[in-house]
């Protein structure tokens, strides 16, 4: 007797034929574009994660180099002789390529690579997208290296803020793949390759744990230890809220807590000290109206009176350098607008009645110029005429000082402790990279040399002098620092606590991963005990045995006395069943 199948079985036994024999020609195909793409694939995986390292760090350096954004800008606008936000499209860029990039990274490798098992893909678009992305990055590094070279001491300075947050993070990231090696070395056979991602990931997990033995950081420290707030110096007044060196500027500093004024000094053809920052008059005045034949001439080469003429505030609010123009009322509009040039004597006479004092960057005039030789005469007299106490004037280079008698000089370079003793200074403006180098800002305090740190914009940088115990520093917003009543942050030691918590975790992770190996060899089926055991070369008999793995789940409606046949070398399935008469 022959026993009839339900219709139900048989429209699925059916079924099961029609999408094995179809699956036997795709198995294949897809066998061997795998062999033939995994290679390719690879390569640009690693294209893929060198290009997100890279802009990582692209975007942490500009994250960090705000502090200098103005002096990227005037670099730029020596080279080029035109003044324009260049940080604005870098940015843009920079940040545009980094979402690109981090979005691919994260959707193939969390997504299809890790949670789908699928094999990494990208399209032809995004190759590309990607190849530009990296070489536009690249060309970016190579220009700001020629421009900028000496701003990649930056980011070793803001180590000494970031490294503590970075280091938790680094701990935390290595700590999180952990799950991904022990799912890796464990749930597979034993090879070279699991041998070697298990020697790497220790080699790494070693150098995160012994980073914090290559920096320093200030703000590591006890509260009673920290020393109290640095003194902030208007440099070239406010700079960000008003056109530098003017009047506006340095009232503007003062009102915003500044205890002392900083300037540039230039000395004009006839003798007169004004404050004027760039070799030229074309960025800041609008000498190219007034007097347009002369506009790339040296600055000190004009009267006082031609000097005098030239408008120097309007410059601020068409360019709008710092985006504060629209902060502005229509009242400071308009005194802003009618700015002229600040002479020595109007900047000193303010910080004398503000009971503040002031330090001169002076520029000496050229050999040719008819005041190179009566320059420091000419300087000297200003400040007599300002009626300031010379105790409260500071001013560099630090030369002449056998003829500076009564005024204070600093120097702006780097000396040693004896250097110091023997030239008999007492005082140190240094720009903010120098305080990397030994001697620190405390080695000089302890031997009564005061130091003025420059230029100070950000409160990160701040904070972390803050808590060196320098006494004061030289900011171009000293609107921004003075919201900063208390380092950013400050800290003990906590690294033990952090290593064991990492351990911890790691440990818990190999031993469930163990222990779920352990368990689930219980519920192997024979083929995929015997999946396990074979080597990783492709062959008909493994094969098979993967097709019935696939295929065991379309399978289980099925009853027990089922027996499914395969015959994958015509790509048709043939069902038999165990009362059907033969």
């Amino acid at each position: 007797m022959v026993k009839h199948q339900p219709l139900q079985v048989y429209e699925k036994q059916v079924f099961v034929s029609f999408v094995t024999g179809i699956y036997g020609c795709r198995w294949k195909r897809y066998q061997r574009s795998q062999d033939d793409t995994s290679g390719w694939e690879c390569t640009w995986f690693l294209i893929l994660c060198s290009s997100f390292l890279l802009l990582l760090f692209w975007a942490y350096f500009w994250l960090v180099a705000q502090n200098d954004f103005n002096d990227f800008n005037w670099l730029v606008f020596n080279r080029s002789g035109e003044w324009r936000d260049e940080t604005i499209p870098i940015i843009t860029c920079t940040t545009v390529g980094f979402s690109y990039i981090t979005f691919l990274l994260v959707t193939i490798l969390a997504l299809f690579h890790v949670s789908l098992g699928q094999q990494l893909n990208l399209y032809w678009v995004h190759k590309i997208g990607v190849l530009a992305t990296l070489l536009t990055t690249i060309s970016g590094v190579v220009s700001v290296d020629d421009i900028w070279r000496d701003e990649w001491d930056i980011l070793l300075v803001s180590l000494q803020s970031t490294a503590p947050f970075l280091h938790i993070g680094a701990l935390a990231t290595v700590t999180a793949m952990s799950w991904l090696v022990a799912g890796y070395v464990v749930r597979k056979e034993r090879s070279n390759i699991q041998v070697m991602v298990l020697l790497i990931y220790i080699i790494i997990l070693v150098a995160v744990c012994l980073a914090p033995l290559t920096f320093t950081c200030p703000c590591i420290m006890d509260r009673h230890s920290l020393k109290q707030r640095p003194d902030i110096i208007g440099r070239r007044g406010a700079p960000m809220l008003a056109p530098e060196n003017t009047m506006v500027s340095f009232n503007r500093a003062l009102q915003h807590g500044a205890s002392s004024l900083e300037a540039d000094v230039t000395i004009s053809v006839d003798g007169v000290p004004f404050l004027m920052r760039d070799n030229t008059l074309r960025r800041t005045t609008d000498v190219r109206k007034v007097f347009p034949a002369r506009q790339y001439e040296d600055a000190s080469f004009f009267n006082w009176t031609e000097i005098r003429s030239l408008n120097a505030g309007q410059w601020f609010l068409e360019t709008d350098p710092y985006w504060t123009v629209k902060t502005l009322t229509g009242k400071d509009r308009s005194r802003i607008g009618n700015q002229t040039v600040c002479s020595l004597v109007e900047m000193l006479r303010l910080a004398s009645r503000a009971n503040s004092s002031a330090l001169l960057n002076i520029r000496k005039p050229p050999p040719e110029h008819p005041r190179y030789r009566s320059w420091f005469m000419d300087t000297l007299w200003a400040v007599q005429k300002a009626g300031i106490s010379q105790k409260r004037v500071t001013w560099t280079p630090d030369t002449d000082r056998g003829r500076v008698r009564g005024l204070k000089q600093t120097a702006s370079e780097k000396l040693s402790v004896e250097e110091i003793r023997q030239r008999g200074i007492t005082s140190l403006t240094l720009h903010y990279i120098l305080t990397c180098v030994f001697p620190s800002p405390r080695e000089y305090l302890a031997n009564n040399v005061s130091v003025t740190v420059y230029p100070v914009n950000e409160p990160w940088l701040y904070s972390i002098l803050w808590c060196s115990g320098v006494p004061s520093v030289s900011s171009d917003a000293p609107q921004v620092l003075r919201k900063v009543p208390y380092p950013i942050w400050l800290m003990v030691n906590s690294s033990l606590y952090s290593y064991c918590l990492s351990v911890f975790v790691r440990v818990c992770i190999y031993l469930s991963f163990n222990r779920w190996r352990i368990s689930g060899m219980q519920n192997y089926n024979p083929e995929q005990i015997m999946l396990s055991a074979v080597t990783r070369r492709s062959s008909r008999e493994v094969n098979i045995m993967k097709e019935k793995l696939i295929f065991s789940e379309l399978n289980n409606g099925l009853s027990s006395t089922d027996e499914l046949s395969l015959y994958p070398d015509n790509g048709y399935a043939r069902y038999s069943h165990g009362g059907l008469s033969r």
